[in-house]
């Protein structure tokens, strides 16, 4: 058997990111930037409150607060006049004279003169004149022109992942578009002369087609741009015009029920001259027999699965995925994988790398990974869909590994987080 190692090698290194194309920022969410964004405008683009309140010099208000009393003995407060008001957007220039103030919204332009805003606690919120309680430093409340970003600063990294705030971003320096590396378009397809799409009812001996669902839903979370061609006849003639037509139009193509049984003679003929193309049996439990190959005039990297759910997505999971990851151009490819203590005794299959479906807990005490196996927790129940539905992350097993007591460390690899 080829190890885990050596096969997943030879998958990687046939990963091939897409030229990075140009989009607009609403559809770049998710991908990574394939530029530095460089701000051509500061931003903000001017001096502007920061808060609702009152435009001021802040030397006109240094004395609030300061208990200065008239010829009487009478407390005197310090009165600003209220001489205009700016709200967010205002085109308008005004000009602060000394000794007065204006009305400012959040995000209006600062009028001349004015260094600073009263926050409307800070007055008796009058609108002819106000009372000022407290006095404000030059420059406090207030949003100063490239405060957050100078034109010619570096907005957006090459090598960044655009998410909410980059799109933000991009949105706040004027950049509607954005070079990005584009999610790899990947084809499924699944054969089996049992297999009956889901808006039918199964007749004796036949079962819906899970793979083609499932791996698409796989290969989307993966991050790739997805075509599930769905059920294919595996007559030679007809598989192979369907993926000749994959392989002009995609990065990865993935046939699910090409290994093993009846079927992957008919595929073999089907694809033989199209390429590169190997059957392995691969130390690894579930999902050892697999296919891989580079097909095409364009030697596109091509997986051939096994029929059955589980085993379809573990190998998706460790073999398929890591080279999607890789054309996306992420840097770690693999998922994170931690040390958690075992609840239950853990047997695996000997010989074998064991990719064991598993709940994975948190310690409350003592903040610790606790790991719980699904199944029979040997792995043995391959064909066990729902326990791979439960199962949050996978606990992974080296060959010459294979039993564990309860309490004992095992490196468990994440799946997708519940929310």
């Amino acid at each position: 058997m080829r190890s885990v190692e050596d096969q997943l090698i030879k998958v990687t290194a046939a990963a091939v990111a897409p030229r990075p194309v140009r989009v607009a920022i609403s559809e770049a969410q998710g991908l990574l930037c394939a530029e530095d964004v460089i701000s051509e405008r500061p931003l903000p683009g001017f001096d502007q409150a920061a808060i609702d309140g009152y435009a001021v010099r802040s030397v006109d208000v240094s004395a609030a607060g300061v208990d200065v009393r008239d010829e009487e003995g009478e407390l005197i407060d310090l009165t600003l006049p209220v001489v205009g008001e700016v709200v967010a957007g205002s085109r308008q220039p005004i000009r602060l004279q000394p000794r007065q103030t204006v009305r400012v919204d959040t995000g209006a332009p600062l009028p001349t003169l004015a260094d600073a805003v009263l926050p409307l606690e800070f007055t008796d919120g009058g609108r002819a004149r106000i009372k000022v309680f407290e006095p404000v430093r030059s420059g406090d409340y207030v949003r100063r022109v490239g405060d957050d970003v100078q034109p010619g600063d570096v907005a957006v990294r090459a090598g960044t992942i655009i998410g909410a705030a980059q799109v933000g971003l991009l949105a706040a320096v004027g950049q509607d578009k954005v070079l990005v590396h584009p999610r790899p378009r990947l084809s499924v397809i699944s054969i089996g002369g049992e297999l009956i799409d889901i808006d039918r009812t199964p007749g004796p001996g036949q079962v819906y087609d899970v793979n083609s669902y499932a791996l698409a839903a796989a290969a989307r979370d993966a991050g790739a741009d997805v075509n599930r061609v769905g059920i294919v006849s595996a007559d030679p003639r007809r598989l192979r015009d369907v993926v000749e037509g994959q392989l002009v139009r995609s990065e990865v193509v993935v046939i699910a029920g090409a290994v093993g049984g009846w079927a992957s003679d008919q595929v073999r003929e089907a694809l033989d001259g199209l390429g590169e193309l190997e059957v392995e049996r691969v130390a690894m439990h579930p999902g050892s027999v697999q296919g891989f190959g580079r097909l095409g005039r364009d030697e596109v990297p091509t997986f051939l699965l096994p029929s059955n759910p589980v085993s379809a997505l573990v190998v998706f999971e460790v073999m398929v995925r890591p080279l999607i990851r890789i054309a996306l151009g992420r840097r770690q490819p693999m998922r994170r994988i931690v040390n958690a203590r075992t609840i239950t005794p853990i047997a695996s299959m000997p010989g074998r790398k064991g990719y064991l479906r598993a709940q994975l807990l948190r310690d409350e005490a003592t903040g610790d990974y606790l790991v719980q196996p699904l199944g029979n927790g040997s792995g043995g129940s391959s064909h066990l869909l729902a326990t791979l539905a439960e199962a949050n992350s996978l606990i992974v097993v080296e060959p010459d590994e294979t039993d564990f007591r309860t309490g004992d460390e095992v490196q468990v690899a994440f799946l997708a987080q519940r929310g």
